[in-house]
């Protein structure tokens, strides 16, 4: 911890409530839930983590902010060799999304994952507005924003000695949605983030329709990674679980399980 930000705590913003912790013992400070507001989650959200940020004890500290799936898109960038500069990447991803979502204008902000030369992307676009309300809001809070990270990426980056693999298909399950990042032959495949209700049924047609999907059942399959804190019941034979060694209240608040993944 830097002498100058003696404290750190983790926001996470999920689909419906929003956790504050202290990054070091993990401690839950504070949870509220919210309501969208003109068909939008996130300025309730945001509303929300002022409200509890306005609780904590006085003094500078770090913030970092998990966002969840439901507030990110996820796009393939393929690899092209007409780019030839940061800006031609960025509108080349543009595109990219847009022929997934539709048009995106400049009201989303993309990030791209470094990868060597003749590999593929992954690229996530999280709302510029909401980005820019995080910002003010910690400057308003006397924090420093030190990140804000989609939880499918928090996640990966959690597990990613063990992914250490060409082919591997990783499945996240947090709360109404199920995220997954395959690769194969040491390139990303496939990056998706699917609707998905909190039952053990549902998690497991997911896993079943993704394998079929991308053919796991070929001369050179994948190994499979789940991260689904929280979720205690059977999963299909194959299937390795990833799990973060979590306390007991974990499984009664599963945004403390997503604020676990970051570093």
């Amino acid at each position: 911890m830097s002498p100058l930000w003696p404290e750190a705590y983790t926001a996470v913003l999920g689909p419906h409530s929003v956790g504050l912790y202290r990054s070091r013992d993990q401690r839950r400070l504070g949870h509220a839930g919210f309501d969208s507001i003109g068909g939008l989650a996130w300025p309730g959200a945001v509303a929300a983590l002022e409200s509890l940020l306005a609780g904590r004890e006085p003094g500078r500290a770090a913030l970092r902010v998990v966002l969840s799936s439901h507030y990110t898109r996820f796009c393939l960038v393929p690899w092209s060799e007409a780019i030839n500069s940061p800006e031609e990447l960025a509108g080349y991803a543009r595109l990219c999304f847009e022929d997934i979502y539709g048009a995106l204008g400049d009201s989303w902000s993309l990030k791209l994952s470094p990868e060597a030369a003749g590999h593929p992307r992954l690229a996530a676009a999280m709302p510029e507005e909401l980005l820019a309300r995080l910002r003010s809001l910690a400057k308003a809070s006397g924090l420093r924003l030190a990140s804000v990270q989609p939880y499918l990426m928090a996640a990966f980056n959690r597990h990613r000695a063990a992914l250490a693999l060409d082919d591997f298909l990783f499945l996240v399950a947090e709360p109404d949605r199920g995220s997954l990042l395959l690769a194969r032959g040491g390139r990303w495949a496939a990056v998706r983030s699917v609707a998905l209700d909190d039952s053990d049924a549902a998690l497991n047609d997911l896993i079943a329709r993704e394998g079929e999907r991308h053919s796991l059942e070929q001369d050179r399959p994948v190994n499979c990674f789940l991260h689904a804190p929280g979720r205690a019941g059977s999963i299909p034979d194959g299937i390795a679980r990833l799990e973060l060694g979590l306390p007991a209240a974990a499984d009664s608040d599963p945004l403390l399980a997503m604020a676990m993944t970051v570093d």
